[in-house]
C-alpha cells in the first residue's frame, strides 16, 4: 500500500501538463472531485460520516480516508468531504437521506476550487516561501490539514506523504497560487 493518504483520490490530471518539473520538485494540477462542505453538530456525524464512507474527524487539523474518499476538518462543526467527481449526486443524496430531518448543511462546492500537488524533496521549502508554518513532517505530519494563507491567497494545505502536499484555493485565485509557487521553485532552480 502507499504511504500516500488519498493516493487514490488525489492524483495528477492526466490531461494537464505539469505546472513544473524540476529535479527536487514539482507541481501538478490535480483531477476534479467533488467537494462538499458539511457542517453539523456532534448527533449527526456518526450518520454522516456512515453515508459518506468514511468517519468525520473530530480533531482539529486532521483527516480520515478510506478508498476514494477522504473527510477534512475545517472546524468544530465544518468539515471537507472529497469524493470522486463522478459521485457527485451519489454521494450527496447518501448523506441527506441518512440525515433526514436531523439539523445539518450540506452544500456542493466542487466548482468553487482546484488544487495543486506540489510534491519533492523541496516541496516543503517551496511552500514556505507563502506559507508561515512550520511544515517539517514533524510539527506537520502526513494526514495533517489546515485553512491558512499563501502570500495573500487563502488555501487549504493538506500533507498527503512525507513530501507531497495538496493545495487548494479557489479558483479565482489559483492562477496567482500557482504563478507564485512556479516562479518561486524558479529560484530553488537559480540557487
Amino acid at each position: 500500500m502507499s504511504d500516500l493518504v488519498a493516493y487514490d483520490l488525489i492524483t495528477p490530471d492526466a490531461g494537464e501538463n505539469p505546472l513544473l518539473s524540476l529535479t527536487d520538485v514539482s507541481i501538478l494540477k490535480a483531477v476534479p472531485v467533488t467537494r462538499l462542505s458539511y457542517r453539523g453538530r456532534e448527533a449527526s456525524l456518526k450518520a454522516a460520516g456512515e453515508a459518506f464512507g468514511v468517519s468525520l474527524p473530530v480533531k482539529p487539523m486532521a483527516c480520515e480516508t478510506a478508498p476514494k474518499r477522504a473527510a477534512l476538518w475545517m472546524g468544530p462543526d465544518e468539515w471537507t468531504l472529497l469524493a470522486p467527481e463522478e459521485e457527485l449526486d451519489t454521494v450527496f443524496q447518501a448523506i441527506e437521506s441518512k440525515l433526514g430531518d436531523t439539523p445539518h448543511a450540506l452544500v456542493d462546492v466542487s466548482h468553487r476550487s482546484l488544487a495543486v500537488i506540489v510534491s519533492g524533496s523541496k516541496a516543503e521549502w517551496l511552500l514556505n516561501t507563502g506559507i508561515f508554518i512550520d511544515l517539517t513532517l514533524d510539527a506537520f505530519p502526513v494526514g495533517t490539514v489546515t485553512r491558512t494563507v499563501f502570500h495573500k491567497a487563502p488555501v487549504l494545505l493538506w500533507r498527503t506523504g512525507p513530501d507531497t502536499f495538496m493545495v487548494e484555493a479557489w479558483v479565482s485565485f489559483m492562477d496567482y497560487v500557482a504563478g507564485l509557487l512556479v516562479q518561486s521553485a524558479q529560484e530553488l532552480q537559480a540557487a
